[in-house]
């Protein structure tokens, strides 16, 4: 892209250099020749505080602080800020940030408020669905056939009537359409928000949903009932006879007679009632609101008092005994806030922020597409029957502007670098193409020009994305010069061992050496006479008993004190032979003795390592005090809060 602005990972990096200029965040320290601002240095002085059980002093922090960054112009003396892997994890990190910048918050508030006041109504609904997918379907063929319903309805025909012979709402044979009173926040939004802006006795134009098409009748309107908190017992008389549906009643009737006498609800729920996801519970359902359970239930439910229970009622399920234990309003704002906004981002209200947000930066940039120059192209595609390879070595090479930003220009050759030359077999398809990927790349310019101007302009954004680049950095060169090196260098273990032998000692002697495991007794005997009969280096015990015995016999190295493995326990000190567990039943050892001290390092591996490690983390510190001095302005650090 031609005029385009910097990489993040430079624009970052050079960014205290252009605020140094600022008098309202002047320049704390400067180190390897870059400046650091008072304005991060607080932001991090603070963040660590809030993380330590005693608060360090800005002059205790200050050495910190200098380390850290001498740390990071070490990683950048070492290429590691240029390398593609910094760069992709960096990218990944800058935009995961800029997210929330990237959403216009006036919109998400807006569509939340709404839903919340969606939420304090119940309203009863009808709706007759036709499908909108699915093999051998016609979408706008349905769309137009229900509209014809739909203009039935409004010329007289009854709603219930049609949605028994046209809809394919499983349920509308049984109710004809009418769901009932249903509750804010259960329905897909395309279907809540026609329903709640009807009149009562109104029809809905057509709509979509992901389960289908659909017109909707409102029935009535009514304040939100809330939640309630009930237990209950089930008798079961789906598909039983007459007769057998009589017992059934029976048995509730005796159970009603039998808890109004003062017996345990949970107690018999538990042990009677038919209903298997809460029968364990004692009876006790989940918090539910209007149009979550069938009518007669969610009716009796509300009608009751905390603490009562009802009379056998029945519903399609068959006969229940109802106990309410608690009932509750909807939330406060502030609570119901964060559940609308979880909803949200699971159907198109999650997008509107940020297309909204989108269309601002773009007025703002002066973001557009050249559709002089791209009506020109898709002629020149049009008039060569599509894009050959002739064709498309020209465009490769064209530099045609297409779209532009204030700050970046998207040209021909830009968009055809991501174009395959044989991606489209025909004309119309390639113009398409092409101008789908001109959109997406000023989209896309639109907000990466957002994404600095926010790392130049905006302190909290820009101290954060520093942190996480710096965070990086910090790590991966760490990693080289301490924790993967201090691992891989044996010989400098070896010599740091031999150096501190006196720091590794032991309260007690330890099994060392080696244990083999095998299958059979008589391949235990077999691999020992193996081992007996030739010397193996140690390092080559594991390969030479897997080339002579396969997956049945393995080995392995062993170091342990008394009480630490019941195996070596039982091979060196004396112990009980231990039940033989899992297939590696026969064991004996090799090459093995009880020890006093530690032999080598590799005996207190774990412990030389840590040691080694912070010995090297020293030097490295001290090398960097001396490569990388940093100059503090003592005037401005007495500003520091």
């Amino acid at each position: 892209m031609k005029k385009s602005i910097l990489s993040l990972a430079v624009l970052v990096a050079s960014s205290g250099m252009m605020l140094a200029k600022s008098t309202s965040d002047p320049v704390l320290m400067t180190i390897a020749g870059k400046p650091v601002t008072l304005s991060e240095f607080e932001y991090l002085y603070h963040k660590n505080n809030s993380q330590q059980m005693a608060p360090q002093s800005i002059d205790s922090y200050l050495d910190m602080f200098i380390t850290y960054k001498q740390k990071v112009a070490d990683a950048e003396a070492e290429g590691i800020d240029k390398s593609e892997a910094f760069q992709n994890e960096f990218d990944g990190y800058r935009r995961e940030l800029a997210a929330p910048y990237l959403r216009a918050q006036e919109v998400e508030d807006s569509l939340i408020a709404a839903q919340y006041e969606r939420m304090k109504e119940d309203v009863d609904v009808s709706h007759i669905m036709l499908p909108n997918r699915g093999q051998g379907i016609d979408p706008q063929e349905q769309k137009a056939r229900l509209d014809s319903i739909r203009t039935a309805i409004l010329n007289g025909a009854d709603f219930a009537d049609l949605a028994r012979r046209f809809s394919i709402d499983r349920t509308a044979p049984r109710n004809g359409g009418h769901m009932g009173f249903v509750t804010a926040g259960r329905l897909p939004n395309s279907f809540e928000e026609a329903a709640y802006s009807l009149p009562v006795g109104g029809i809905s134009e057509v709509i979509s949903t992901p389960f289908g098409w659909h017109i909707i009748k409102l029935n009535g309107r009514r304040p939100a009932q809330g939640k309630v908190l009930v237990e209950h017992i089930l008798k079961l008389t789906q598909g039983l006879s007459e007769e057998e549906a009589a017992a059934k009643k029976a048995q509730i009737d005796s159970i009603a007679t039998l808890i109004a006498n003062g017996a345990d609800f949970e107690a018999i729920a538990t042990a009677e009632s038919e209903d298997p996801g809460s029968k364990r519970n004692g009876g006790k359902l989940n918090w539910f609101g209007s149009g979550q359970m069938v009518p007669e239930f969610e009716a009796a439910s509300f009608a009751l008092k905390n603490g009562e229970v009802s009379k056998p009622i029945k519903t399609s399920y068959g006969y229940h005994i109802i106990k309410r234990l608690d009932w509750k309003g909807i939330e406060p704002y502030d609570e119901a806030a964060p559940m609308i906004k979880t909803a949200m981002s699971n159907d198109e209200r999650g997008q509107m922020p940020a297309t909204r947000k989108l269309e601002q930066l773009k007025k703002k940039f002066n973001s557009r597409v050249n559709t002089k120059n791209l009506d020109a192209v898709k002629a020149e595609i049009r008039a060569a029957g599509g894009i050959d390879s002739a064709l498309y070595s020209q465009f490769i090479t064209r530099d045609t502007p297409l779209a532009s930003t204030s700050e970046t220009e998207i040209t021909l050759s830009d968009i055809m670098a991501e174009i395959p030359v044989t991606q489209v077999p025909d004309a119309e398809g390639y113009c398409t193409l092409i101008e789908n990927r001109v959109n997406s790349a000023l989209d896309d310019a639109t907000l990466e020009q957002e994404r600095q101007r926010l790392a130049l302009e905006n302190p909290e954004y820009r101290n954060l994305l520093n942190e996480y680049r710096d965070g990086i950095l910090l790590f991966e060169v760490a990693d080289r010069k301490v924790w993967s090196k201090a691992k891989q260098d044996q010989d400098g273990l070896n010599r740091y061992f031999e150096t501190h032998r006196d720091k590794y000692r032991w309260e007690a002697p330890k099994y060392k050496g080696f244990v083999v495991f095998a299958t059979s007794d008589s391949l235990m005997h077999a691999a020992k006479a193996f081992l007996d009969l030739q010397p193996i280096e140690n390092e080559n015990l594991a390969t030479e008993l897997r080339n002579e015995f396969g997956k049945d016999v393995k080995i392995e190295k062993v170091i342990a004190a008394k009480g630490e493995n019941a195996i070596t326990d039982y091979l060196g000190f004396g112990g009980e032979m231990p039940e033989p567990k899992g297939k590696w039943k026969f064991y004996f050892g090799y090459r093995d003795r009880l020890i006093d001290a530690p032999e080598d390092a590799a005996d207190v591996r774990g412990a030389v390592t840590g040691d080694y490690q912070t010995q090297l983390e020293e030097e490295w510190i001290a090398t960097l005090k001396k490569k990388y001095p940093a100059k503090v302005k003592k005037n401005v650090l007495k500003k520091a809060k």
